[in-house]
């Protein structure tokens, strides 16, 4: 009899060990993607404002030797290099809402228009964030269409509305985005009559996408499209922001 025990007991603490594990691996999941995004983050902000810290460690140097090495210690360094970019990154908002700084961002902008090469990559992403924005014509800015197959949708963002050359029939280019990194994706050619329009915002679809499904509406326009809604764009936001 003790052996017979022995033997339904192990299959139950087997049972019980992998539903531990599962538990813990489902918990862990969304520690171990908000760790590994924060970390990417960090190491891109820490590698482009390296170079200002040791500058800004090299100017202190004139002034006192010991703040300079203070500065350039190792666990110090990334850190002051990611505090460096994210104050420049505010500097350039504030910069960016001025009438002043719109000019100056409008030429460097045309400059960086000028440059071989640059041009074809600034040009691409600054007009899709650019139409990101914006809310195309004669549709829903996010939408659904059949990805990868009739049978499935996917959450894409219209970026231009165009014209097919034979039929005349309107066309929708849509951007679908990855889950959970959204920048990167596929652009789709779909016929806007084929494209479902949603009532989400541009954040509420990021949300979305970012969090693989998990933060959403209780509901969504699967089958058919909803009303026309009228969002205002980013730039009208900011207008009367400022207007304010």
């Amino acid at each position: 009899m003790a052996e017979n025990a022995k033997a339904e007991t192990r299959p139950k603490l087997t049972a019980r060990i992998r539903r531990h594990l599962l538990t813990g691996l489902l918990t862990a999941i969304p520690l171990m993607v908000t760790w590994f995004v924060l970390a990417f983050l960090f190491r891109l902000l820490s590698q482009i404002g390296q170079p200002l810290a040791q500058g800004l460690a090299r100017s202190f140097r004139r002034v006192s030797p010991d703040i300079a090495d203070f500065l350039l210690e190792p666990w110090l360094v990334p850190a002051l290099s990611v505090f460096m970019v994210i104050v420049l990154l505010y500097l350039l908002g504030v910069l960016a809402s001025l009438v002043i700084g719109r000019r100056l961002i409008g030429a460097f902008d045309t400059l960086m228009q000028r440059i071989p090469l640059v041009q074809t990559i600034y040009g691409a992403v600054s007009q899709l964030l650019g139409a990101l924005k914006q809310k195309p014509d004669g549709v829903q800015r996010v939408v659904l269409i059949d990805f990868p197959s009739p049978e499935m949708k996917a959450v894409g963002f219209v970026t231009k509305t165009l014209k097919d050359a034979d039929t005349g029939d309107e066309l929708a280019a849509v951007y679908v985005p990855t889950t959970p990194n959204p920048t990167s994706g596929y652009l789709e050619i779909v016929p806007v009559d084929r494209v479902i329009s949603t009532t989400w915002t541009f954040d509420e679809a990021m949300t979305f996408i970012v969090s693989g499904g998990a933060v959403s509406q209780e509901t969504m326009n699967y089958s058919k499209s909803a009303e026309p809604l009228e969002e205002p764009d980013e730039t009208e936001r900011s207008d009367d922001k400022e207007e304010r």
